[in-house]
């Protein structure tokens, strides 16, 4: 018998996709067993449902407690969770509820004494509630950490680990990310009991799409007007990561003065102005949106054709992070990467993995096209650049590398 012959009629009716995924045919019916988990999967690989579908077996809409609880990172990824639950839970006695910061506290509050079933927060409003009372912690048996290893990470762990320190004494709790060390792997196992170890590799997915990694040298100074310019570009839809709030703040007062279609998402907007420019983004009306890392953990945008990495990441993590927004069951997608000359080297190492070559593009004509400014102009100009003009004797054009293309 599958998993999904298991499952509750109506939850097996919402059940409509052609295939389910490598980590839900692992990790579902080990949570419905009851086991603990730390299981690590690739960005866009199922990883939600994962844990959505088998809490929804586990918990009891009719019992009046709160009986699980999801934390994630940052406000919009607690947000998409909820709406997942929904979607499943429409029709049912299961009740769901977001706690996250920058939300009105009292009203979450209220909402805490309406006893729902499941409760989907950020750590440090959960840790807040929880400490004022409202959250019965002594209630809850199930506990999921999205995104785990931020949230064990030494930012959260203090609280993470208080928090399912006061759950109940059996209290299963899962870890689920696209990235798990060896470090979060041993914090997660000391408060997990036996923990069942998953692992799904890329090679392992169902339709893979075709993701090509790019990059084009350009100077600090130079990135916003080459962010203006992409903005303009028709059919791109790109998440582009910054690392530092003020630089972010600084290039969106530019790009809007001068007409650019951007918008902006960092931790310090309020719940409508992150929904107003994931919506701007959604519809169209906005063709990138610049973020920090708060957009970068689970955040799934249908249709993206590009990330782009305003400044190179700083971790490898990072990079494997904000790049996985792209190429998502199983459409195509581009990473692209601005490199200054200070940075060159780091990206080297950040992309060193890859199978392939990373490719080299410069901004010509009023598009990215790959090559050169050396090697483009050259081109242009009909004149051969460097050893262009060298090949193999008998004529023909030699097959190079064709760069970090990955299936």
């Amino acid at each position: 018998m599958s998993w999904i012959e298991r499952l509750e009629p109506q939850f097996r009716e919402k059940w409509t996709f052609e295939e389910e995924m490598p980590i839900q045919s692992k990790m579902i019916p080990a949570m419905i067993d009851g086991r603990d988990i730390v299981a690590e999967s690739p960005t866009g690989s199922g990883k939600t449902l994962a844990y959505v579908i088998p809490l929804l077996e586990l918990v009891d809409g009719n019992s009046k407690k709160t009986e699980a609880l999801v934390i994630a990172p940052s406000q919009e990824l607690c947000m998409q969770i909820v709406e997942v639950f929904r979607d499943w839970t429409e029709g049912t006695d299961i009740t769901v509820t977001q706690l996250i910061g920058g939300a009105n506290k009292q009203r979450q509050i209220e909402k805490l004494k309406k006893k729902p079933t499941i409760v989907v927060g950020t750590p440090g409003r959960v840790w807040e509630l929880a400490n004022d009372r409202k959250l019965k912690m002594h209630d809850i048996r199930h506990i999921v950490l999205d995104e785990g290893d931020q949230l064990l990470g030494r930012d959260h762990r203090t609280d993470v680990k208080s928090l399912i320190g006061a759950a109940a004494p059996d209290c299963q709790v899962a870890v689920v990310s696209a990235t798990i060390t060896d470090e979060i792997r041993l914090v997660a196992e000391r408060f997990m009991d036996d923990p069942l170890q998953l692992k799904v590799t890329a090679e392992e997915l169902p339709k893979q799409g075709e993701v090509i990694h790019s990059f084009t040298k350009v100077d600090d100074r130079d990135k916003t007007d080459l962010i203006r310019r992409l903005s303009h570009m028709e059919g791109l839809r790109a998440l582009a990561f910054i690392n530092n709030t003020d630089q972010l703040l600084m290039k969106e007062s530019k790009l809007k003065f001068e007409g650019a279609p951007v918008a902006v998402l960092h931790s310090g907007m309020n719940k409508m102005e992150r929904k107003q420019a994931l919506d701007g983004f959604r519809d169209g009306t906005v063709r990138i949106l610049i973020a920090t890392d708060v957009a970068a953990r689970g955040l799934d945008i249908s249709g993206l054709t590009h990330v782009i990495h305003i400044d190179v990441p700083r971790t490898e993590e990072q990079y494997t992070h904000r790049s996985g927004r792209t190429g998502r069951a199983g459409a195509d997608g581009e990473v692209l990467s601005f490199v200054s000359y200070p940075d060159e080297k780091t990206y080297r190492k950040l992309t060193r993995a890859l199978p392939g070559k990373p490719v080299q593009k410069v901004w010509h004509k009023g598009s990215l096209v790959e090559g050169s400014s050396k090697t483009v102009q050259a081109a242009s100009s009909g004149k051969p650049s460097g050893n262009a003009g060298k090949g193999p004797r008998n004529g023909k054009k030699k097959e190079g590398n064709k760069g970090g293309k990955q299936r």
